[in-house]
C-alpha cells in the first residue's frame, strides 16, 4: 500500500490547526505586549472594563429615556472610573464607546432639545477632559507597574516597615529609651530614620540615626532603602567599620542628592560607657545628672556619600545613673531664622523641665515644642540611666 499519499493527507489534515493555533499565538503575544491580555496577569482589568462598557449604554438610555435624571455629560462619570480601573489600552475601547454614545444622544435629541439633555460643545469638552486626564493617570500608573487598586496597600506596608526597622530594641532594666519621629508637613513618610540593635551578645546597644538629604516623600523612598541597607551592616561590622561602609554604599548608588548625615551610638548597657562617631550629624547631648548640666559630645566626620575613604573619629563618654543621652537631627534645632546653637540651647531648656518626670513621654514633647521649621523632618532619641 503506497504510504506516500498516506502522509501527505495527514500532513494535510494537520496543516488547519496547526494554523490555527501558530495565528492564535501571534494574536496572543501581540495583545500581551500592548497590554490587552485580559487572560493572564491582573483579570480584574477585564471585569472592569466589561462592567463600564455596559454602564455607558445604560447611561445613554437613561438619559433618551427620561432626561431629568441624566443628561449626557454623564458619561463623564464611567471614563473617570476608567482612568482610575483600567490600563491605557484598555481604555480606548471605553473611549470609543463612549464617544459613540455622545454620537447617538445628539442626534436621537436634536440640536433643539432643551435643558440639560442637550449634547453641547460644553458637554463635549467635559467629557474629553475627562478622558485625556483618565487616560495621562493610567500612563503613569502603567510606568510605575502598580495598579491604584494596591498602590495604597504598597505605601502603607513601606511606611510600616520603616516604623518596625525605626523601633528600638528592648533594653534591660535600669535603662529608658524613647524615640519620635515626625515627618516634614505631616507626611507619612520621612527622610529620617533609626535602626537599632544590640550586639556583643547584648551587652552593647548600637543605634544609627541617619537623616537623608531631601524632606518627607522625596527622600522616603532613599531613606527605606538606607534603612535596610544600614540596618544589614549594624553588628556584622566592628563599630568603627560602619560608617566607611555606609559611606561606601552610597557612593555606589551615585544618586543626585547622594549624601546623608548619620550619628552612630555604641552604648555598654553594662558600664554606661559609649562612643559615638559622626558623619557630618548634629552633635548629641548629655546631662550629667550630679551639676544638671548638658554638655555637647561632638565627633567629627564629612557627610555620607561625599567622598571616598572618609575618616570618622569617635569621642568616648560615659553614662552615670540618672545621666541622659540624646540623639536628634538638625530638623529639631536648625531653621532659617536662626542657628543650631540657639536650637540647641532651646532644645536642652525644654528637656530641662522633663527631668523630674524622668524624661517619661519627653521625646513627642520636645518635637512639638522645639521644631519650629514643620517642613522639615525632625527625629529624637532619648536614652537614660536610671539611678
Amino acid at each position: 500500500m503506497d504510504k506516500v499519499p498516506t502522509m501527505a493527507r495527514r500532513r494535510g489534515a494537520d496543516t488547519y490547526p496547526a494554523r490555527w493555533r501558530r495565528s492564535a499565538h501571534r494574536a496572543r503575544i501581540a495583545l500581551r505586549r500592548s497590554g490587552v491580555d485580559y487572560f493572564r496577569g491582573d483579570g480584574s482589568d477585564w471585569i472592569a472594563l466589561v462592567g463600564l462598557l455596559i454602564v455607558i449604554p445604560v447611561i445613554t438610555c437613561t438619559t433618551l429615556l427620561n432626561p431629568v435624571w441624566s443628561s449626557p455629560t454623564a458619561l463623564a462619570l464611567p471614563i473617570v472610573a476608567g482612568g482610575l480601573l483600567l490600563r491605557p489600552a484598555s481604555l480606548l475601547s471605553l473611549y470609543a464607546t463612549a464617544a459613540a454614545a455622545l454620537i447617538v444622544e445628539s442626534i436621537a435629541l436634536g440640536p433643539y432639545t432643551e435643558g440639560p439633555a442637550r449634547v453641547t460643545p460644553g458637554t463635549v469638552l467635559v467629557v474629553a477632559a475627562c478622558g485625556f486626564f483618565g487616560l495621562v493617570l493610567a500612563q503613569f500608573r502603567a510606568r510605575v507597574g502598580v495598579p491604584w487598586r494596591r498602590g495604597g496597600t504598597m505605601l502603607f506596608d513601606l511606611r510600616e516597615r520603616i516604623r518596625v526597622q525605626s523601633a528600638l530594641p528592648r533594653l534591660p532594666d535600669g535603662w529608658h529609651r524613647e524615640m519620635a519621629l515626625r515627618p516634614a508637613g505631616g507626611q507619612s513618610f520621612s527622610g529620617d530614620f533609626v535602626v537599632a540593635a544590640r550586639t556583643n551578645g547584648g551587652r552593647t546597644l548600637e543605634v544609627v540615626l541617619t537623616d537623608v538629604s531631601g524632606k518627607g516623600m522625596d527622600a522616603g523612598s532613599r531613606a527605606l532603602l538606607l534603612s535596610g541597607a544600614f540596618g544589614g551592616l549594624l553588628g556584622s561590622l566592628p563599630p568603627h567599620g560602619f560608617l566607611p561602609a555606609a559611606n561606601g554604599y552610597l557612593l555606589r548608588q551615585d544618586w543626585d542628592e547622594g549624601f546623608a548625615t548619620s550619628i552612630h551610638l555604641v552604648l555598654d548597657l553594662d558600664s554606661g560607657d559609649y562612643e559615638i562617631l559622626s558623619a557630618g550629624h548634629p552633635p548629641a547631648l548629655q546631662l550629667h545628672s550630679g551639676s544638671g548640666r548638658w554638655e555637647e559630645m561632638a565627633a567629627e566626620g564629612p557627610l555620607l556619600g561625599v567622598y571616598d575613604g572618609a575618616e570618622f573619629d569617635a569621642v568616648k563618654g560615659s553614662l552615670a545613673p540618672g545621666d541622659v543621652l540624646m540623639l536628634f537631627t538638625d530638623g529639631l534645632v536648625e531653621a532659617s531664622d536662626r542657628d543650631i546653637a540657639e536650637g540647641i540651647d532651646r532644645l536642652t531648656g525644654e528637656a530641662d523641665r522633663y527631668v523630674a518626670t524622668g524624661f517619661e513621654g519627653a521625646a513627642w514633647h520636645l518635637i512639638e515644642a522645639c521644631a519650629k521649621d514643620v517642613n522639615d523632618d525632625r527625629a529624637l532619641l532619648l536614652l537614660s540611666r536610671r539611678g
